[in-house]
């Protein structure tokens, strides 16, 4: 069979490795790919067609006879591009666009969730900036969370620990226009002490299944410091999500999420990344992702030891309950190395050197982010370029694998946290 995976960073590298790993998959295409899918031998193409040109990857799919297109990132659902290929007779994973509203819309999500009871920080909406300043300075308790309503890369929050910070964010949101449309809407919402963890679903909408969870570093610095990033990092399974935090994640976000979205008459199939704030045992809903996380991808994927193929086409033939969905009894830690100055400006075009030893070690997986391949040589093209995945049979050992796999991986500027996964180990 052939394989479209839209999209172009790390996530894709490693969905891209997962299905062609598949004796089913005779083809790969990644649209547009990077430098890492560039690489990866003849069944694996790139084509230089962007995410959210859903028109031309539909024509691309139609030409090419394509057996299955996989969404990776959330700008081509919010497109609509799983309606566009349904309604022309093509097998596509991800949600429809209104069912990606869990990730596209802040508001629609939060307004979802206090419809369903599903645990959650309390909230306010504003559209404008005079009455998101009038509830601030009114307010008496910080932190705060703000949040751009729209897709904003994952930058679109802050969490403010006074009120200054708080009148700062909103007018760089609402006055500065920071990220555009995407602060049309503002959320406020109450800071949910815990630690973060990320779960993963694949439904049909109404069967789904696990993978392993994960937790993430989003901030730039060690300890969790400095600005919101795309992710720096990630190990799985995180032991923060216990099998007594799952029972209750899933009686009560997964089934009334899904039975919600089905109600309220969109049901929603893909993958669904639930973002947690667990205190004390307790789960309470940060938010809904539209797909699969990046870097968490890059660690739930090789954890799999079911096929990815085999998993996407039971949930698009709605026989997910019926097959297995096993894991390998083992951890992974990813470590992403990042452009100097991300996830502020940057300079691109640094060559990047990979020592041919790292490719043949069965428990490390380089995946590319932002990367491309020019004149034969791998050079950045991104703020976060790739990330370093190892495997080991505790999460201690695979952390030391990752960290000493770096020593074959060079660019000049990168940088890199020295304490992914050291939240675990504590």
């Amino acid at each position: 069979m052939k394989v479209l995976i839209v999209g172009g960073g790390g996530r894709e590298h490693a969905l891209a490795w997962a299905i062609a790993r598949s004796e089913k998959v005779s083809k790969v295409y990644v649209a547009p790919g990077n430098g890492g899918t560039a690489t990866m031998g003849s069944c694996v193409e790139n084509v230089a067609l962007g995410s959210t040109d859903v028109d031309g990857l539909l024509q691309f799919a139609v030409s090419e006879s394509v057996d299955l297109t996989v969404v990776g990132p959330e700008q081509p659902l919010e497109a609509g591009i799983v309606d566009l290929f349904a309604e022309a007779g093509k097998k596509v994973f991800g949600p429809t666009k209104s069912a990606a509203q869990l990730e596209t819309s802040k508001v629609f999500a939060k307004d979802f969730m206090s419809r369903h009871e599903i645990p959650t920080a309390s909230y306010e909406v504003f559209r404008d900036y005079d009455s998101a300043k009038d509830f601030l300075e009114k307010t008496t308790v910080f932190p705060q969370v703000i949040k751009a309503s729209g897709l904003a890369a994952g930058k679109g929050v802050v969490v403010a620990e006074t009120r200054a910070d708080a009148l700062q964010a909103i007018d760089d949101l609402f006055e500065k226009r920071v990220f555009g449309g995407a602060a049309d809407e503002v959320v406020i919402e109450s800071f949910l002490a815990g630690q973060e963890a990320s779960v993963f679903a694949i439904t049909d909408g109404t069967q789904y299944r696990f993978f392993l969870p994960s937790q993430d570093h989003k901030r730039i610095g060690e300890g969790d410091t400095g600005k919101n990033t795309g992710g720096m990092g990630a190990y799985a399974p995180a032991p923060l999500v216990s099998e007594e935090v799952m029972k209750k994640v899933e009686e009560r976000v997964i089934v009334p999420t899904l039975e919600g979205m089905r109600e309220e008459g969109m049901p929603y199939t893909g993958f669904l990344y639930i973002g947690l704030m667990i205190d004390n045992g307790e789960p309470s809903v940060v938010e809904y992702n539209a797909r699969l996380g990046d870097p968490e991808a890059q660690v739930v994927l090789p954890l799999m030891q079911t096929e990815l193929v085999e998993a996407l086409e039971a949930s698009l033939d709605g026989n997910l309950g019926e097959i297995a969905f096993e894991m390998k009894p083992l951890s992974a830690t990813t470590v992403v190395l990042a452009s100097e100055g991300y996830p502020g400006s940057y300079e691109k075009g640094k060559v990047i050197e990979i020592d041919p030893k790292l490719q043949e070690h069965d428990s490390v997986m380089v995946f590319h982010a932002g990367t491309v391949l020019e004149g034969g040589m791998l050079k950045t093209s991104g703020g976060r370029v790739l990330s370093v995945t190892a495997l080991a049979p505790t999460l201690g050992e695979s952390i030391a694998l990752a960290y000493s796999a770096l020593s074959g991986v060079a660019f000049d500027g990168s940088y890199y946290r020295r304490d992914i996964g050291a939240k675990a180990l504590a």
